[in-house]
């Protein structure tokens, strides 16, 4: 009998499979489809085009400027900066002129904050949906080819965290389960609804940053949260990565949200964070730099030789079967 498959991301297995079963990559095709890689890079005579797509699903919050940061940052955790933008969006029976006018206002003020063009897409209204759906893709051109990739982290390498976890599942909860979160302060669960914005889920200023100190490997945790994200860096570079439980940043709204909803905030929605290696020299200089120029950074483990994740104290970290917000939501 087939197996049903949860809400969220496809079983690692049954996604290795399905890449692993098309036909060889053509030679301009320098990072394809692979487990743990945020984007494609095609090697073109203007340079090297670097290219990722995802949906937004698991809120109709303002969906349209979510899914320009979520792909912005897919492109930028490749040392690439986001150029330009297309965007499929799928509005639900019902579905009025002001809401659409809402989700293009939200779209574009996130474009304009980044310094993105919008260069098309698709909008229709259908009943295949039933809250707002906004499919992005976005691209950018490295002109000198040079792109930093997940698979790039080296035994000896530090693992360093950008920012802190987890801010966008902080966000999802506070919105979508806000009848469930009564007992929370409300300055605090405000905090955690506004995360979107504040600390705000954007890593594209940090990669950019972490490249051009030499990031050996970047990664951008998202569905999974920081446990999928190191798994997924981990299985990428083909090597165990040590982590030091008690140097992970927290965002403690998201923490509270979490801990009232039986949530684990390891496995919960983490775009707002960045992970990324450098070589044992440059790790506290880099750090400090981030620190300085993008957000709050910290080295929160090392590389080694070996595959999977471990947490010291505390034995392996498993991959989580599904994000905890689908699991709460859902």
């Amino acid at each position: 009998m087939s197996r049903i498959l949860a809400s969220g991301k496809l079983p690692v297995e049954l996604l290795r499979e399905l890449l692993e079963s098309g036909p060889p990559d053509p030679p301009e095709l320098r990072v394809g489809p692979r487990i743990g890689e945020d984007a494609c890079a095609l090697d073109l005579p203007a340079g090297t085009l670097v290219a990722a797509s995802d949906p937004i699903t698991l809120t109709g919050a303002d969906v349209g400027a979510h899914a320009v940061v979520i792909n912005a940052n897919d492109v930028a955790v490749m040392g690439v900066r986001p150029r330009w933008f297309l965007a499929t969006i799928l509005l639900p029976d019902g579905t009025d002129e002001a809401s659409v006018r809402g989700i293009f206002r939200s779209m574009r003020q996130a474009l304009e904050d980044l310094d993105v063009t919008l260069v098309g897409g698709h909008t229709e209204v259908t009943s295949s949906v039933v809250q707002p759906v906004v499919v992005g893709q976005m691209m950018g051109l490295a002109e000198n080819g040079n792109v930093v990739l997940t698979a790039g982290a080296n035994p000896g390498d530090r693992v360093v965290q950008v920012g802190p976890v987890p801010v966008e599942g902080a966000a999802v909860l506070a919105l979508e389960a806000r009848d469930q979160l009564g007992s929370l302060d409300a300055e605090l669960l405000e905090r955690a609804a506004n995360a979107i914005h504040q600390p705000g889920i954007s890593v594209v200023d940090a990669a950019l940053a972490a490249a051009r100190l030499g990031a050996t490997s970047l990664h951008d945790p998202t569905e999974g949260g920081l446990a999928a994200g190191l798994i997924e860096l981990a299985e990428a570079s083909e090597v165990r990565l040590r982590i030091d439980p008690e140097a992970v940043l927290w965002f403690e709204p998201g923490l509270a949200v979490c801990r009232a909803l039986g949530a684990d905030p390891w496995a919960t929605l983490a775009s707002g964070a960045l992970l990324a290696t450098f070589t044992a020299d440059r790790a506290p200089t880099a750090c400090a730099e981030l620190q300085r120029k993008a957000a709050p950074a910290r080295v929160i483990g090392s590389a080694e030789v070996g595959s999977g994740v471990t947490l010291e104290g505390r034995g392996a970290l498993r991959s989580p079967e599904r994000d905890e917000v689908a699991r709460v939501l859902r």
